[in-house]
């Protein structure tokens, strides 16, 4: 839905955030579609909601300020007087609005570290994308950005492979902008430090390449030791579903950047919501070594052998008790024997495990390729939806909408597959607005988060607010 429509519908009589609570019955889906067209009116209700009652930078306001230093977590459990927080210090944030965007809204993020050893953040808004630098001491410092393609719309995504930036977007004939990030390096020169501005970069001359083998893509799949790139949900026309590729796995190989090609697609397997790529090295001989995908396809896990490009072939299709949309999951560790999966409806619908509104993640041993097994799973103190994670040094690092960031130690699952040594060990609530209701099972708060920086900073990028640069000052996972 474009900004206008949604400031529109938000004019309009919106229900409280406070307010929303999941159905007596959980919804029968006569098809994916319908599961797809659901959660994509919820979010547009949720958001025009939150536009109606002023939250974040909906309603245009530009209320938040920079952080420029560190803010440690207190002992009353606050971070710079506003965020509920747990062994998770704030160092820097700067809003959607002091990074150059008209519409002030956010969604994906990821991180680049230079050759030199710069960290870097790609930042996700609803009109493209801005650059950020990670300073020695955590704090932020924005560098510029780069406006989308065509016109501004609520999904973007960005993976990093190499030293280019892969960014999709929802918007109509938007294709995938390559951005050399190199080109970050110069835009704060050393010997000007003090007389510079921030650059806007230009969306034709500034690009590696503009790929348009497909438009619209919802999300953007890296994988990086293949130098493959996963378009999903990506289409050419209105509908994903009825095309060839059928929203599936749209393979581009950027061996070469500046010339992208694509080896085909893969409809088999329906519509992919968003996916993990590996080169397999786990215990099932039969697949060791070869490129295999764990994908997040609606209603089930689904695992693809990608090694061939010509003849890809969907090796299992899992269904789980409590399913209502499965959305995104990590492997845990490099033995690549379980996996976690977020269901981004489950919570919202009231499906079983998920019905009381705490954060659900499903446990999966996937030892044996073919017959993946859900073992359990972790239910969160908060109340709150999960929507995306990934798996560090036995931590999982999860952006769960209105309760931010989560960290989750699950090192222990080979132990117990069931969750049950599962523990959260550090937290940072991006989304302080909820606070006196206890949580808020709605659409709001935190979209992403990028883990993985040598440093130890997080990028936690907020729908309404903008990027926040934390750290983790708790113990390391007690089973490594």
């Amino acid at each position: 839905m474009k900004t206008t429509a949604l400031l529109a519908l938000a004019a309009a009589v919106a229900p409280s955030a406070a307010s929303i609570s999941v159905p007596e019955e959980a919804p029968v889906y006569a098809s994916n579609a319908e599961r797809m067209d659901r959660l994509t009116e919820l979010k547009n209700q949720d958001w025009a909601a939150a536009a109606a009652q002023g939250i974040g930078l909906f309603n245009g306001a530009t209320r938040f300020r920079k952080v420029t230093a560190k803010k440690k977590c207190s002992a009353n459990g606050l971070a710079d007087d506003t965020y509920k927080c747990r062994n998770v210090d704030l160092h820097g944030f700067i809003s959607h609005a002091d990074m150059g965007s008209e519409v002030k809204l956010g969604n994906d993020v990821w991180g680049w570290t230079s050759p030199g050893g710069r960290e870097f953040g790609i930042v996700g808004q609803r009109d493209g994308v801005a650059f950020v630098e990670i300073t020695h001491n955590g704090n932020l410092e924005y560098l510029g950005r780069l406006d989308t393609h065509t016109e501004a719309v609520s999904w973007r995504d960005i993976k990093v492979i190499g030293n280019h930036a892969y960014i999709g977007s929802e918007a109509v004939d938007h294709g995938m902008q390559i951005f050399d990030l190199t080109k970050l390096l110069d835009v704060k020169p050393w010997w000007n430090p003090f007389f510079w501005k921030p650059k806007v970069f230009d969306k034709e001359k500034d690009l590696t390449a503009h790929y348009t083998g497909f438009g619209a893509s919802h999300n953007i799949v890296a994988h990086e030791e293949a130098r493959m790139i996963y378009a999903v949900g990506g289409r050419s026309g209105a509908n994903a579903r009825n095309t060839t590729c059928a929203g599936g796995l749209f393979m581009v190989d950027v061996s070469d950047p500046a010339n992208p090609k694509s080896p085909g697609c893969v409809g088999s397997g329906g519509y992919v919501h968003d996916a993990q790529c590996v080169v397999y090295q786990g215990p099932q001989d039969k697949y060791r070594g070869k490129e295999i995908c764990f994908g997040f396809n609606e209603d089930a896990l689904t695992i693809y052998d990608l090694t061939d490009k010509a003849n890809p072939a969907v090796v299992s299709r899992t269904p789980y008790v409590g399913n209502a949309y499965s959305h995104q999951g990590w492997l845990v560790d490099d033995s690549m024997t379980f996996l976690l999966l977020d269901d981004e409806l489950d919570e919202r619908d009231g499906t079983a495990p998920g019905r009381d509104g705490r954060t659900t993640t499903y446990i999966f041993n996937v030892t044996n390729l073919e017959a993946p097994l859900n073992t359990g799973y972790y239910k969160s103190p908060a109340r709150s939806i999960d929507h995306n994670q990934y798996v560090v040094k036995g931590l999982t690092y999860q952006a769960n909408y209105a309760s931010g960031l989560r960290i989750i130690d699950v090192s222990g699952v080979e132990r117990d597959p069931t969750g049950g040594n599962f523990e959260e060990v550090g937290y940072f609530d991006c989304h302080p607005d909820d606070d006196e209701t206890g949580g808020n099972i709605a659409f709001i708060g935190t979209w992403s988060v990028y883990p993985y920086f040598k440093s130890g900073y997080i990028l936690l990028n907020s729908i309404e607010r903008g990027i926040f640069s934390l750290k983790y000052t708790g113990r390391k996972a007690r089973y490594l």
